[in-house]
């Protein structure tokens, strides 16, 4: 395409940072943050596009050096899907960490579902989404994943309505049981299981649910933590930190209501071992929050997000 540092776009109808960066021949993974500060005052709420604007593709000479350095190792993870299989590594900045990631719900649980145009939507979809999209985005700067709640089949999704299905199963491939109780505590067994046999390794839980409120509440994305886990809460703190900033950026005459707080009662937050988030991403019955949810560059702007809470989190591990 020439590499015209240059070179501009116009986005059209359905058209995201993403499948923009891929259809003009740039690595998404590798160009999104130089895609984002080229045109931060052209972006709408949560980094998203604008119908008709035109937008500057990044300068690939800027990131020549860098990509001849850091970009030669790419991966392939058949779970992502062919769109997203393939795993450009961007840093090591979090090599030697360990994530295992939960989203809610899942196999007979569909979790609370909507109506939408007409057609069903689950909570579970759109969580393993989320999801799958933040392990992404963690393993690009070298942290080892573990994905608890599994789906060979889904993949990334770029629709607004995720189809709705029950072939979920928990790590390393157990079929997840109707009982809620039995659900929860195999989760709980996964999840500790692995963290005896990382002990003495840097590991962190990240839960991720879609909330099932009234349909007139809409809600920020906001995060719980065990009251007795200093990381567990920096690492709740380090992520809300990072919406904060981020909707200051893009959506400054809004504001951010998202909080994070002590919730030891809920099972997961009080079962599992590691230091631990639990992120609940918008109410799926508030048509606000829907738009937040069902577009899949919001989906992606959320892990995005969120993986760079995680890294605040990381790097300032040491300066309390």
């Amino acid at each position: 395409m020439g590499q015209d540092s240059l070179l501009t776009v116009t986005a059209g109808q359905g058209d995201g940072i993403y499948s923009l960066l891929r259809k003009n021949g740039y690595s998404p993974t590798k160009y999104y943050n130089a895609f984002i500060e080229s045109n931060k005052e052209l972006l709408a709420e949560e980094e998203a596009l604008k119908i008709g604007q035109a937008y500057q593709l990044p300068d690939t000479t800027v990131l020549l050096k860098v990509d001849e350095e850091a970009y030669v190792d790419i991966k392939k993870y058949p779970i992502f899907g062919e769109a997203y299989a393939k795993v450009d590594s961007l840093s090591n900045r979090l090599e030697g960490t360990i994530y295992y990631l939960v989203s809610g719900h899942g196999g007979p649980d569909p979790g609370a579902v909507e109506t939408y145009n007409g057609d069903m939507i689950a909570e579970d979809e759109y969580a393993y989404d989320v999801t799958l999209r933040l392990y992404r985005e963690l393993i690009s700067h070298g942290a080892e994943v573990f994905l608890i709640i599994r789906d060979e089949n889904d993949g990334i999704r770029d629709d607004r309505k995720l189809a709705l299905d029950t072939d979920e199963v928990t790590y390393p491939n157990e079929e997840i049981p109707l009982n809620q109780v039995a659900r929860l505590k195999q989760r709980v067994k996964a999840v500790n299981a692995l963290y005896k046999e990382n002990l003495g390794k840097y590991q962190r839980l990240l839960v991720t649910h879609v909330d099932s409120r009234s349909k007139g509440t809409n809600i920020d994305v906001f995060f719980y933590h065990h009251q007795k886990s200093k990381n567990g809460k920096r690492l709740a703190e380090s992520i809300h930190q990072t919406f904060q900033k981020k909707y200051a950026r893009f959506q400054p005459n809004r504001g951010y209501r998202g909080t994070f707080e002590d919730r030891s009662s809920l099972y997961l937050v009080k079962k599992t071992l590691p230091a631990m988030t639990y992120i609940e991403i918008g109410n799926i019955r508030s048509k606000k929050d829907q738009r937040r949810i069902l577009d899949p560059d919001n989906r992606q702007a959320l892990a995005k997000w969120i993986s760079e809470g995680i890294l605040l989190d990381y790097e300032s591990r040491n300066t309390d």
